[in-house]
């Protein structure tokens, strides 16, 4: 999950955890291209909501999707 610190009305610094995330912070979150996202889409492996223009993906989807990939084992 993303999570951001921001002040509220008394200056009182917290944190808040965002569900969704526009593209762009998906790609800074999983390390994975703009193509590879939107392929991942199109193939169903992750769902969008869309507001106006804005591409939503739940950080949830897409933490599941990343766990959803295969291992990496070295030399095979």
């Amino acid at each position: 999950m993303a999570s951001a610190l921001v002040a509220d009305g008394n200056m009182d610094a917290h944190t808040v955890t965002k569900a969704y995330g526009t593209l762009a912070e998906a790609i800074l979150f999983s390390g994975l291209s703009r193509t590879s996202i939107y392929e991942a889409l199109k193939r169903g492996d992750l769902t969008a909501r869309k507001a106006g223009r804005r591409t939503l993906i739940t950080f949830s989807d897409l933490e599941a999707y990343l766990a959803s990939l295969p291992q990496y084992r070295g030399g095979a």
